[in-house]
């Protein structure tokens, strides 16, 4: 029996044109906030972080959802809106906004099927749910392992040391920063529930391991913590 190959309900154009509409929402954002924006000098709170976090999401959801068997169109476009409002709303209500926000864009610009916009504005309003992921079905699941993954490894760790220097700290505090990127890497392997993202996970704390260690063996004194489990 071959493999069904199912048709795109999204282009590509229509795709780059969603993310072209989440970066100017975003840089909007930043712009109408009043005293130039939040932690506008926290690189991280800016618009050009915010979409290059999300195009990571949306990458690892799209990894996560083929190996997975999930819908693919539904868990990277929910990938693309998860973070939209984050600039402009409280932490605690940016999911609820982002789904609206959403839900605006694809009732109003493109003939999508209703219950394709009713999954992906579910997966935005739920990528912040706390509780079990087996609760969720599985394209909200993707969203959510792969916000979680994407500050893991190198890239988490190259965030962590770009903090150092905002944080006016010295190059001997990079292991103790390095650990949190391994302490939030083993969380998020022991939260993912699919395989794909246990697999993702692993590998990147790995790399984060090589660089600890690479640290501990090239800074005199740097201090590494060996007593913490891998």
């Amino acid at each position: 029996m071959g493999v069904e190959i199912k048709e795109s309900r999204v282009s590509a154009e229509e795709f780059a044109d969603m993310s072209e509409f989440v970066y100017e929402y975003l840089a909007a954002s930043v712009e109408n906030e009043d005293e130039g924006g939040r932690m506008r000098w926290y690189p991280w709170h800016s618009a050009d972080y915010r979409h290059n976090h999300i195009l990571n999401v949306v990458e690892l959801a799209e990894e996560i959802a083929r190996a997975e068997g999930a819908d693919v169109d539904v868990a990277r476009v929910a990938a693309l809106f998860h973070d939209v409002a984050k600039l402009d709303a409280d932490q605690d209500v940016h999911a609820e906004e982002g789904a609206r926000v959403a839900r605006q864009y694809l009732e109003n610009r493109g003939e999508y099927p209703e219950s394709f916009v009713d999954e992906v504005c579910r997966a935005v309003r739920d990528h912040s749910y706390q509780g079990d992921l087996t609760d969720l079905p599985l394209e909200t699941r993707c969203v959510i392992e792969a916000d979680l993954l994407d500050k893991v490894g190198a890239n988490g760790t190259a965030l962590m040391l770009l903090r150092m220097g905002y944080e006016a700290r010295t190059h001997m505090d990079a292991g103790q920063m390095v650990e949190r990127v391994l302490e939030r890497g083993r969380d998020a392997a022991e939260r993912v529930e699919t395989d794909a993202a246990e697999g993702i996970a692993h590998r990147r704390l790995k790399r984060v391991r090589w660089f600890q260690e690479w640290l501990d063996d090239e800074v005199a004194a740097i201090d590494v913590d060996d007593s913490l489990p891998d």
